[in-house]
């Protein structure tokens, strides 16, 4: 299947996405209970996918909602089960409750991931109840990271969350989600006291339940912004705009990440940018091409505009289009050449912050993260 669009559809079904800062807090099981009253106030309402994780409470919280049956897919040799999105779009009801949102597909399904699977349902006018936890965002790939030693491989497009009619932060305080783990009921016993020591720590949680409600809170304010520029509430200002300066280099990922970030923090577009230089032998190293194809791929997911550009000067290229499109806020990776390299033959970062005024920079440390392609 071709690229889905992230872009909301006057027709589409309504998108309600529960957000929770780790698992345990209650995602869940408050989408259900909130299932239940529109069941009782007579809404066609069914269960696409949920997952219990062996947790009593929320498998005696679906009660009779009727449940899609997941399809069986082989699998190297092996039985796996999906949502069944065409069993859904053939039933058609009003909404639908589809958990684990940062969910990869198995490999030969229709849909690479399953927001793609909620965006089809969507566009068919169903509406949708999902459900995720914050560090499953891809631009906080990299905070979550340091903060609990582990990789999020299973990521979600930021802008996913700009096509939400609403979101839903299920919060609970860090002393209650600890002690829920303690008594058994978000992992096996064994997994308890690493748990504790590990993703559970005081510090991890209190850094994700921030995170958590911050998203949580610029969602309101951009979609309050919205609102209030359409109605005619107040004048629309000029909108800001960031620019990500690509390289073929690795860690590319990091400044898509940060750019993506900025942008949704300030609500505005943005722009992945890459210069080819005619001539350079690098345009020809096939690595360094998949490299950039990867980190295209994922500025889109991301919500990008990606713009390449052809200048036998970088730095020229880069300030031109910087001042074309009124650009405010600008990526650049930190370079790891010497200091006697730059002097040599100049600093594309240097000469940019010498041409361009009135413009915020943000320089961010570039280290190797293997290949882009790994990324899901």
């Amino acid at each position: 299947m071709g690229e889905i669009s992230l872009e909301r559809k006057p027709e589409q079904g309504k998108l309600r996405i529960y957000i929770g800062a780790a698992p345990g807090v209650g995602k869940t099981w408050t989408m259900l209970g909130d299932a239940w009253l529109l069941k009782e106030q007579g809404v066609d309402v069914i269960i696409g996918l949920v997952e219990t994780h062996g947790r009593k409470e929320t498998a005696e919280r679906i009660r009779d909602l009727e449940i899609i049956p997941e399809r069986t897919v082989p699998y190297r040799g092996v039985d796996l089960k999906e949502m069944d999105l065409d069993a859904i779009l053939a039933r058609h009801p009003h909404t639908v409750i589809v958990d684990e949102l940062a969910h990869t597909n198995v490999p030969g399904s229709r849909n690479r991931k399953r927001y793609e699977d909620v965006i089809e349902l969507l566009n068919a006018g169903i509406n949708v109840m999902t459900a995720v936890n914050i560090q499953h965002l891809e631009t906080l790939n990299d905070a979550v990271n340091r903060s609990a030693g582990t990789v999020i491989r299973e990521t979600l497009p930021d802008g996913f969350l700009k096509r939400a009619d609403e979101v839903v932060n299920v919060d609970v305080t860090v002393s209650e989600l600890r002690n829920r783990l303690r008594q058994g009921k978000i992992y096996l016993p064994e997994k308890v006291e690493q748990s504790l020591a590990n993703f559970f720590r005081i510090g991890n949680l209190n850094l994700l339940r921030e995170l958590a409600l911050r998203t949580t809170a610029e969602q309101v304010s951009s979609r309050e912004s919205e609102y209030r520029r359409t109605a005619g509430l107040e004048q629309a200002t000029s909108l800001e705009k960031v620019m990500v300066c690509l390289s073929i280099r690795p860690g590319g990922e990091r400044l898509l990440r940060v750019g993506a970030r900025i942008a949704g923090r300030l609500a505005t577009n943005w722009y992945a940018v890459y210069v080819i230089r005619p001539g350079d032998k690098r345009n020809q190293d096939p690595e360094a091409l998949h490299r950039l194809e990867e980190y295209e791929r994922m500025a889109r997911d991301l919500g990008a505009k990606v713009v390449t550009l052809t200048d036998k000067n970088v730095s020229n290229a880069l300030i031109r289009f910087a001042q074309q499109e009124s650009i405010s806020h600008v990526v650049f990776g930190q370079s790891a050449r010497s200091r006697f390299d730059i002097l040599l033959r100049g600093s594309v970062l240097n000469r940019f912050l010498s041409e361009v005024r009135d413009v915020t920079v943000q320089v961010v440390p570039m280290h190797k993260t293997g290949k882009a392609g790994k990324r899901e």
